[in-house]
């Protein structure tokens, strides 16, 4: 099974649904219809008792470069029933393995969506950034929570409220990923990785996957409700509208109007 009429494919291969960022000429940008086809084909997975495996990825040289700012400025989220969300919490529930390969831009979202992944695997281009303070807006997915659980309270800090960006073999010295593979060999040493993931015992996996996640479940899905409202809330505000106008007028924001 095979799909690449839209700029999110899908293809099932041995008991792997592969799930492909494909707007190379957006820097695989992410919109509203694209928030859609990524929630569909999780669900699929979670439906199809022949896919044992998700692997997320995007094209050779972006991962994605998150939200599509025009699409996202026209069309911002309304509640919590809004595409994003929708995704987030997909992503966030998946009861089978999600492994992700990461090439070049991997901001925002494209960073975040990482937290609730069970593997992550980069090459040497990979870079990943999370802007939000940058934009005016703040954190999502719940990684105002995950974050600090994974690479400690003070890089989490770092991390987010500077929004610098952060090199393969920073990312994986703090524990964001895996492992480094060269970019010739990434797709294939994941391949590897997800084909001996979709051959052990299926219930067994996902048995312990619960095991793993379960006690912090429920906080997930609060922290990101939280997370949700207010940056629905800083999403209308003059910082983020003067952020999200300076990036369209491809110059550096002024904050220093706002106290």
């Amino acid at each position: 099974m095979e799909n690449r009429s839209g700029q999110v494919t899908t293809k099932k291969d041995q008991g792997i649904l592969h799930i492909g960022i494909q707007r190379p000429d957006k820097k695989n940008a992410l919109t509203l219809a694209m928030y859609d086809a990524l929630t569909t084909a999780l669900n699929l997975a979670e439906d199809d008792n022949q896919i044992r495996v998700v692997l997320l990825h995007g094209t050779e040289s972006c991962f994605t470069s998150g939200n599509d700012l025009h699409d996202f400025a026209k069309n911002p989220p309304q509640g919590e029933n809004s595409p994003v969300f929708r995704f987030l919490r997909a992503i966030s529930q998946a009861r089978k393995p999600l492994i992700a390969m990461v090439s070049g831009a991997a901001v925002g979202i494209g960073t975040t969506m990482l937290l609730h992944c069970d593997l992550v695997y980069a090459d040497e281009t990979a870079r990943f950034q999370l802007p939000f303070v940058n934009l005016g807006l703040c954190p999502e997915a719940a990684s105002s929570y995950l974050l600090p659980k994974l690479v400690g309270f003070l890089h989490a800090s770092e991390i987010l409220l500077l929004g610098e960006t952060i090199a393969a073999d920073k990312a994986l010295e703090l524990g964001l990923i895996n492992s480094i593979f060269p970019s010739t060999d990434l797709s294939q040493q994941v391949r590897n990785k997800a084909l001996q993931l979709a051959a052990q015992p299926p219930a067994s996996v996902r048995l312990t996957k619960s095991l793993l996640r379960e006690q912090q479940a429920q906080q997930i899905s609060e922290v990101m409700s939280k997370e949700g409202k207010l940056f629905l809330q800083q999403l209308a505000k003059p910082e983020a509208q003067e952020a999200i106008k300076a990036f369209s007028e491809k110059r550096k924001a002024d904050f220093s109007q706002f106290s």
